[in-house]
């Protein structure tokens, strides 16, 4: 065989043509969306002011997860990032159970960012109805992902640079109104945080909690798009420093501005960035922060889409969901896994229809406590494939400093949110059905290894 023919038979790969600032932005694109821009003020209705404290919580554990998978991904980078990070560690149906609860995940998240997009411009442009531009967005952005990788790095990119740039202006609007820098305008002070700081007690502050994670969710795509990327060990070490102190500038930021001048009964928490510039009488600043917001949402959608369409990949082709989704175009992308990712968007369009201004509040809980599940696993894999490593004498490119104290820590803080949810109703709910839907996973994946086991045995 010549080697013009054998090149002509190699198979189609996923790509290695995303920039390092292409991942960079991408996390901050999938995690600032629905979570900051929406879920913020469900945040503060649930909890008052205290929702800081849920804030910090959430985003000491981001940092430590990100740092952990940040040291896995550098090592391995693979389109299953922390599913096959578990598997090493934990063995194949925990490996697939972590897989298939995170791609649940997104599905479900890059519903509520279609139709969170959509009702914010629906505010503004009251012509098309909500469930149509979801549908419209859907459409464009199950588009923009069988581009290609790169083109569809570019765009992320850019999106997430409006959005970073929007939410810099509002943090210095929000600055000088509460500075009482602004003419004409009265400042509120420090008065609604100082008053009642914590209205809803300890249950409020749980119950935020789970909105807050949903709103953190998703930064862990950095490890999935890893495998796409230009020197992946570079690239990740460059990304988990650079995206997990802007998040947290962002949203605590952003989060105590919204709390110090809206009170927690406003009801324009409903949109709390627009809210605050309503209240600072920017004219037409609350209208152009709402086109931003919708920006951001989509921006979320167009990255989390991509992240799941990966994680079904990578499980196909460990044999873990049908192989037809590792399919790849002639452009190198999971056409069929983008489709199958994408569905669900499509069916809540259609209940938006059924169910008008019903479905987002759903979907914002249905998907806070798998953030949790996906971070513990993350947590438990560096724990004892950083300790296989150190046994081994096996080199590093990036190692997660004051190990293992950290990840220890990081687990037991996990540990904590557990028992702090499992004291309220409405998140002890949450969680056993959360715990319920993994177990049905997990059975579902031991049958089906053993089912594909006992067929190879019979065909040998």
């Amino acid at each position: 065989m010549t080697m013009k023919s054998t090149a002509e038979r190699a198979p189609v790969q996923l790509r290695h043509s995303m920039k390092p600032r292409q991942l960079t932005m991408m996390g901050l694109g999938s995690a600032i969306g629905a979570g900051l821009f929406l879920g913020s003020g469900a945040g503060v209705q649930a909890a008052g002011p205290a929702v800081l404290v849920s804030y910090l919580v959430a985003g000491t554990l981001i940092i430590l997860v990100m740092w952990a998978l940040g040291e896995m991904a550098a090592a391995n980078p693979n389109s299953g990032a922390f599913s096959v990070y578990a598997e090493r560690a934990l063995g194949k149906t925990a490996g697939a159970t972590v897989g298939w609860l995170w791609w649940l995940q997104l599905v479900v998240v890059i519903a509520a960012e279609a139709l969170g997009a959509a009702g914010l411009l629906f505010s503004v442009w009251p012509v098309v109805p909500v469930w149509a531009l979801s549908l419209v967005f859907m459409v464009v952005f199950t588009g923009i992902n069988l581009a290609g990788v790169k083109n569809f790095g570019e765009f992320e990119f850019w999106f997430a640079i409006l959005k970073v740039t929007a939410i810099i202006l509002f943090l210095a609007i929000g600055g000088a109104l509460l500075l009482g820098l602004l003419p004409d305008v009265a400042s509120p002070g420090l008065a609604n945080i100082a008053g009642d700081f914590a209205p809803a007690g300890l249950g409020g502050i749980a119950t935020a909690l789970f909105v807050v994670i949903f709103a953190f969710g998703g930064t862990e795509i950095v490890s999935v798009a890893a495998a796409e990327t230009e020197d992946p060990g570079h690239s990740v070490t460059r990304a988990i420093r650079t995206v997990v102190w802007r998040i947290l500038v962002f949203y605590i930021g952003s989060v105590f501005v919204i709390a110090a001048v809206l009170p927690a009964t406003s009801e324009a928490l409903s949109s709390p960035f627009a809210g605050v510039l309503d209240a600072a009488r920017i004219p037409g600043a609350a209208t152009a922060i709402t086109l931003v917001a919708v920006v951001a949402l989509l921006s979320a959608l167009n990255a989390n889409l991509y992240g799941a369409s990966r994680m079904v990949f990578s499980l196909a082709e460990r044999g873990e969901a049908p192989g037809f989704l590792s399919r790849l175009s002639g452009a190198g992308v999971p056409m069929l896994a983008v489709g199958v990712s994408v569905a669900f968007g499509f069916i809540a369009t259609v209940l938006e229809l059924l169910f008008p201004e019903r479905i987002l509040p759903a979907l914002f809980q249905l998907v806070g406590s798998t953030c949790l599940v996906v971070w513990g696993s993350a947590l438990v894999s560096q724990l004892i494939l950083r300790r296989r490593a150190d046994r081994d004498g096996t080199a590093l490119p990036l190692r997660m400093k004051g190990f293992p104290g950290l990840t220890v820590f990081g687990l037991v803080l996990l540990g904590l949110v557990f028992a702090v949810g499992f004291s309220a109703e409405s998140s002890r709910i949450q969680l056993v059905s959360t715990f319920l839907l993994i177990a049905g996973i997990a059975a579902a994946c031991w049958a089906g290894a053993r089912i594909a086991a006992s067929r190879r045995a019979r065909l040998r």
